[in-house]
């Protein structure tokens, strides 16, 4: 359990908007903007160093043959943040916005990009007629666990949302089918919490409680989907903003 909340100011606006779409709800990522940085930058960092040093297994897992796949969204991100004026990325380096220096192993991919971005990172993919995921950093679950859903596919993953109808289920598969390199797109939610903690894990057979409305905090995931142009793999990218809700 986190020592002490981490939270952000509030829920940006676009999110809460994005939140009232219909599912799946994609709109296109505007340049530059696929990952984010917020003021919870530093604290969710060092509590992702926290969750992964307390049990790996837990947070981190990559499938036999997705290697390449980790390997390359390492590279992937690298090259986004050298384009970033907050992040300096020199050869086996990178310093971060809040100037920590980061070492580039890359016998690690997960490993160092949990030292890197807030965002968890999912990767699915392609498996006959349907996207599985293959590999995952997800240090902040949100009412699910990764060793329930690593290997399985997007349908079985969904089962237990109770929104997740056949039809919705169709078309994220045709999203993650058409979802081209250099186009990403992005969706949010918005739940609300009784508790602050970003790792909030529960199983099929034990499933959150619907938050109450008048539950302190608010929970918003900003979800990205993104291509890579080599293994064809597809990235599901969750940055969590949580915040007080306002009275």
């Amino acid at each position: 359990m986190q020592s002490d909340p981490i939270l952000q100011p509030t829920i940006p606006d676009a999110q809460r908007e994005a939140a009232a779409r219909r599912l799946p709800a994609m709109q296109p990522v505007a340049e530059g903007a696929l990952l984010t940085v917020d003021a919870g930058y530093s604290a969710q960092l060092a509590e992702k160093a926290r969750l992964i040093a307390a049990g790996r297994d837990r947070v981190i897992a990559v499938t036999p043959g997705a290697g390449a796949a980790v390997a390359e969204l390492l590279e992937f991100v690298l090259d986004d943040l050298s384009r970033r004026p907050d992040f300096a990325v020199r050869g086996g380096t990178v310093r971060r916005p809040d100037g920590v220096t980061v070492t580039v192993e890359r016998d690690d991919p997960f490993l160092t990009l949990s030292r890197l971005v807030q965002e968890d990172l999912c990767v699915l993919e392609k498996r006959g007629a349907e996207h599985v995921l293959t590999a995952a950093l997800l240090c902040f679950p949100a009412a699910w666990t990764l060793a329930e859903k690593i290997g399985q596919p997007l349908l079985r993953i969904h089962l237990p949302v109770p929104v997740y109808d056949a039809d919705i289920a169709r078309r994220v598969q045709r999203m993650f089918d058409g979802v081209q390199p250099g186009r990403a797109v992005w969706r949010a939610n918005l739940l609300r919490y009784d508790l602050p903690d970003l790792y909030q894990p529960h199983s099929e057979a034990n499933p959150r409680k619907v938050g109450r409305p008048d539950s302190v905090y608010e929970r918003s995931e900003r979800q990205s989907v993104f291509r890579l142009p080599v293994t064809g793999a597809v990235v599901f990218a969750i940055h969590t903003t949580v915040a007080r809700r306002a009275v």
